[in-house]
């Protein structure tokens, strides 16, 4: 899975299109779309559009949670292969774990894992889970089997006590909001690192977050901020300034709904 990837949040219609297949041009190879968010079909346009082979690009959905009652999930996963384009995503993620635990967690995770047996996605991920929602994951599925989990992460919610976790049950972290929506343009830390380097606070952010192993998943419907965002890739940070910028972490959480998990 690329470090760098393209999140499609907002990305609908033509001018969504447009957005992602300006990042495929750019050289992100990771795109990063939702049952929710209905820009599948853009994906699938932009994909096809872009003359990339399959396997070039490295796809991610999200199963909602209104998918998670039993008999339900399958056929949602397939629908999305469908509104891509594709046979198969790369990787499938459970959105949120299910509001209030409505639904028990084992009903839709062994849903999830039919669906990774039937050859709907090569891999199985989580999103928004806890250490305790991840540990009781792995009593029903087994060590391995959940790969990802995508959480709100960015220098000002760096969220070091459940990414320790996951990387020591060798589960990658997904950093989703990973600039924080231009919270972090005046932060004199990574303005003084950015001007070091001749990068956009933006651009630090994203170079520290990939210097820590986590996969980011910007986006923007300007071309400028797309281009701009994959230049972190080229990015490399000291080690003392990975250090100043992980000690810039405030625990504000942007995205937290009423129904959520409770926090680590």
């Amino acid at each position: 899975m690329p470090l760098m990837g393209f999140g499609t949040y907002g990305r609908t219609g033509a001018a969504g299109i447009a957005a992602i297949s300006l990042a495929l041009e750019t050289g992100y190879r990771h795109l990063d779309t939702a049952q929710d968010y209905n820009t599948e079909r853009e994906v699938g346009e932009a994909v096809r559009a872009s003359g990339l082979a399959r396997n070039e690009v490295f796809l991610t959905t999200k199963v909602a949670t209104q998918n998670f009652a039993e008999g339900r999930l399958v056929p949602s996963l397939r629908k999305s292969c469908e509104e891509i384009g594709v046979d198969q995503v790369d990787l499938a993620l459970i959105h949120w774990p299910s509001p209030r635990g409505e639904v028990p967690l084992a009903t839709y995770l062994t849903q999830l894992a039919e669906a990774q047996s039937l050859g709907l996605a090569s891999l199985m991920g989580v999103s928004n889970f806890t250490i305790a929602l991840l540990e009781e994951a792995e009593a029903i599925l087994g060590k391995g089997a959940i790969v990802n989990n995508q959480v709100e992460l960015n220098p000002y919610i760096t969220n070091a006590k459940l990414a320790a976790y996951c990387n020591s049950r060798e589960i990658s972290v997904t950093c989703y909001q990973p600039i924080s929506k231009g919270r972090l343009k005046d932060d004199p830390v990574l303005t003084r690192i950015g001007k070091q380097h001749g990068a956009s606070v933006e651009q630090v952010a994203l170079a520290w977050e990939m210097a820590r192993g986590y996969c980011a998943i910007p986006t923007s419907s300007r071309a400028e901020r797309i281009r701009s965002n994959y230049e972190a890739t080229r990015l490399s940070l000291a080690p003392d300034e990975i250090a100043a910028i992980d000690a810039l972490d405030r625990g504000r959480r942007a995205v937290d709904p009423a129904w959520g998990p409770e926090w680590d």
